[in-house]
This record gives C-alpha cells, structure tokens and sequence, in this order.
C-alpha cells in the first residue's frame, strides 16, 4: 500500500502552479459537498442519525484516510462528518432545492478545477490514476496545514519528490 508521502507526492506532481493549487483550495470542497448532498437520498433517520449512501461512502473514506495518517485522518474524517451534515440537511429540502445545489456544486467545483488545470498546463491527476479522486482532498488538507507551518516534514519529502510549488509573478505576465 502507498504512504501519505507516496500519494501526495503523486498528486502534487500535477499540482506545482500556485494557481491551480489555489482552484483546489475552492473547487474540491464544492466537489465534496456536491457529492455528499446527491448521496444522502435515499436515506432513513436512524436514533437521530441519518443514513444514507454519503454515510457508507464517509466511513470508507475516512478509515483510509486514518490508516494513511492519524492526525490528517481525524481531521478528514471531521470534515467529512461536516459535509454528512450539510448533506443531511440539503436532502431535507425539496427534491429541486436539493438536486439543483448538489448538482450545482458539482458543476462549478469541476470547472473551477478544469480553470486550474489550465494554468497547470497539465490534466488532473485522476485521469492517470483514479485514486487522485481520493486523495484530491486530503490534498487540499495537507496544504492548509503545510501552510500552517505544520507538518513540514512531509511537506519537505513531498516538495523534494514533486518539485517546488511555482508563484507567478503578476508583473511577469504584464
């Protein structure tokens, strides 16, 4: 099995303009919600619990994430309950609020991605591995918490793997 280190330094090799990093920071959260809201129907009120497929999808994510690292899985797997609740809430509402803000979210989130991958200049790392799907948010995790000065021994091992991240210069492109 991949470490924390392998996967993200296999995803941050798609990911080293500034830009495109930026994109994820927006795009993947919308993408997670999205999904979190269309797979929370059907579902059933269980001891003040929803169940749905979110729920199942939730669990299997964050036991994967917890078995790649401890600390960034208990933050993932809190995130993940957060959107359980967003989605929870969203399949609540009528089956046109709910469907058009899931899917809404859905189509934004991707084309802030694609926007991205534009200035990249390079795809999405799904399209060679479709585990970057996976790793995507834990992705995005990391960087928050690589920008909070945090974790820098990984971020040190991932930056010597994938290359250093690229700040364009705005008086450059002038």
């Amino acid at each position: 099995m991949k470490t924390l280190v392998d996967h993200l330094s296999q995803y941050a090799a798609y990911h080293r303009d500034q830009r495109n990093i930026i994109t994820h920071f927006i795009g993947i959260p919308m993408i997670v919600v999205a999904v979190a809201i269309l797979l929370s129907r059907p579902g059933l009120e269980v001891a003040g619990l929803w169940l749905s497929p979110a729920a199942a999808v939730v669990a299997i994510a964050s036991l994967f994430y917890l078995r790649l690292d401890l600390k960034l899985g208990v933050v993932m797997a809190l995130l993940l309950v957060l959107t359980l609740w967003v989605g929870a809430a969203a399949a609540g509402q009528s089956t046109t609020v709910w469907l058009s803000s899931g899917i809404g979210l859905f189509v934004v989130g991707w084309i802030i991605q694609f926007v991205g991958h534009y200035y990249e200049g390079r795809k999405p790392a799904f399209v060679d591995d479709v585990m970057g799907l996976a790793i995507g948010p834990l992705f995005v995790v990391a960087e928050a918490g690589f920008l909070l000065g945090l974790r820098k021994e990984v971020e040190q091992v991932v930056v010597e793997r994938s290359g250093p991240v690229c700040i364009r210069d705005k008086s450059a492109a002038a």
